[in-house]
């Protein structure tokens, strides 16, 4: 006898329909998993046997194959489970044939027939093809956020056939809130945003610091502002203690909140790689990764052996990659960064699959001008000549020329330190910015950084003084002709926040000045 059940698996961060089909026969018993099964899914056949008669359910001694369709695509994880012992019990005789028929499970099963949680559940959920979703009770808020009909979230083994048996009634579903993201797959049926409720257990969302704490350091609060409103990759150079880290960790509150279908895509990346979700499910501020100088690349990048997972980069995606200390960085794991930076996406190959990671990143570098340090206050470097540059190596050119913004920092005055806070708060900065990506908007790009060469010429018109000077720059070689499309893109987003229209002399030069940081490290650079 053969039942199918349909079920899903991630690959990468996608979930893909999987149809579970059992074979129950006669002859030798045995139990057989084919269709590209991982070492999790193989291993599925001692804990569902030891669930199905934990639960007082009968083990058919006959021989049962089970088959993972589409057979090409590789099954990875636990959550199969569920969906192999509802195929079993049906196919045995243990269950009536037609009930699971319209309904996709996904779980892992524990020796005593509880149902436990699985990763990436809005993955597998937005691949799900059944009218009614089954899942672990932990995981059902995070599956209601994004499967468009009604979810069970389930204990045990024995709950599910008792109510595919008739004797119980399907577990209540978890409420939708309005307003809260919709799948891809609700939005091609037509159907609008939904959300849910708080559940057990879920982190509490940390608040985001404010930008009023930061105490002097002007020049770094308006670097932060212009990178927020034009999406411009920053790198802060300064000495310990000049307040990188501190600018860094603000920048997230100055960034707009996430659409309905930016929350979506962060959700799920955050929910392939294992990362608590907040209590409503979906993440809605923009993230901000910060991995230490000690990461690999392919902690960085993504990727793995046994299973694909995605990286610090796509954990950033919309929102704030922080590399600190970015100096005792691998010069190999920062080049890994510079495809994605340009591209958006990061494709990770193997020898048995590929997978297209989401990196669309606001890239935030920190470092010392030198390994003492002092390197930018004259006489006090106490590095050799060898150490600053088997340092300053860790950044390749190519790298370097990918920030439009680069500016030194100093260690604020005493009396900075000392005197109240009376610097903006993130509040009315954000304003600003979300004014400015309105603009980049209207000319069809999320904002100016990704604008097009061509759309850039039409939307950065310069004025007399602007053109002049960047003539004069360009013909001392102070500027180089790929910088010169950095600067006015950094000038257009620095015009946009004064509500200007024509790129003028002074916005020029201040996009200019925002790029000086360069020099701190490779003195005379042109790029």
């Amino acid at each position: 006898m053969i039942a199918v059940v349909s079920s899903a698996t991630v690959v990468g961060a996608v979930g893909h329909p999987v149809s579970v089909e059992v074979h129950v026969s006669n002859g030798l018993p045995g139990f057989t998993v084919v269709g590209l099964p991982d070492a999790a899914v193989r291993e599925a056949r001692d804990r569902v046997r030891a669930a199905i008669l934990s639960s007082g359910l009968p083990w058919p001694l006959r021989r049962v194959t089970v088959n993972l369709a589409p057979s090409g695509l590789r099954k990875g994880g636990a959550g199969l489970d569920l969906p192999i012992a509802v195929g079993l019990l049906l196919a045995s005789g243990a269950l009536p044939t037609p009930v699971a028929g319209n309904v996709s499970f996904v779980g892992e099963l524990g020796l005593d027939g509880s149902v436990r949680h699985v990763p990436a559940v809005i993955a597998l959920a937005d691949a799900a093809t059944g009218r009614r979703l089954v899942v672990p009770e932990p995981d059902a808020a995070e599956a209601a956020a994004v499967f468009g009909g009604p979810v069970a979230g389930v204990g045990s083994l024995r709950q599910v056939a008792d109510v595919l048996a008739g004797s119980a009634p399907w577990p209540t579903s978890r409420g939708k809130r309005p307003g809260s993201g919709a799948s891809a797959r609700g939005r091609r049926a037509g159907r609008g945003t939904a959300g849910v409720p708080d559940h057990p257990g879920a982190p509490e969302v940390a608040e985001v610091p404010d930008l009023a704490d930061v105490r002097g350091q002007r020049l770094g609060r308006r670097a932060l502002e212009v990178a927020a409103a034009g999406g411009h990759h920053l790198l802060m150079v300064g000495p310990p203690g000049s307040g990188k880290t501190m600018l860094a960790a603000r920048l997230p509150s100055l960034l707009p909140s996430l659409t309905a279908e930016q929350a979506l895509e962060v959700s799920r990346v955050h929910s392939a790689a294992g990362v608590p979700l907040p209590g409503d499910v979906l993440i809605r501020r923009p993230p901000l990764r910060a991995p230490h100088h000690g990461a690999s690349a392919v902690s960085l990048v993504g990727g793995g052996t046994a299973s694909m997972r995605p990286g610090e980069i796509s954990l950033a995606n919309h929102g704030v990659l922080f590399l600190d200390e970015m100096g005792e960085f691998p010069a190999a794991v920062l080049d890994a960064l510079r495809q994605p930076m340009e591209d958006g996406v990061v494709r990770v190959s193997r020898a048995r699959s590929t997978v297209t990671f989401p990196a669309r990143f606001l890239l935030v570098g920190a470092m010392n001008p030198c390994p003492c340090g002092d390197g930018m206050r004259p006489g006090a470097c106490r590095c050799s000549d060898t150490q600053r540059s088997r340092y300053l190596r860790r950044l390749s050119a190519p790298l370097l020329d990918r920030f439009d913004l680069a500016v030194p920092l100093q260690v604020p005055e005493a009396s900075e330190l000392l005197a109240p806070a009376d610097g903006e708060p993130s509040a009315a900065v954000a304003g600003r910015v979300a004014a400015a990506r309105e603009l980049a908007a209207a000319r069809g790009a999320e904002c100016n950084a990704s604008l097009s060469a061509a759309a850039l010429a039409d939307a950065a018109p310069l004025s007399p003084g602007a053109r002049a000077l960047l003539e004069r720059r360009l013909r001392a070689g102070s500027l180089s002709a790929r910088g010169l499309e950095r600067v006015r893109r950094v000038a257009r987003t620095v015009a946009d926040l004064d509500r200007s229209v024509l790129v003028t002399e002074a916005h020029v030069a201040e996009a200019l000045s925002l790029r000086a940081g360069r020099e701190a490290l490779l003195p005379g650079c042109g790029l």
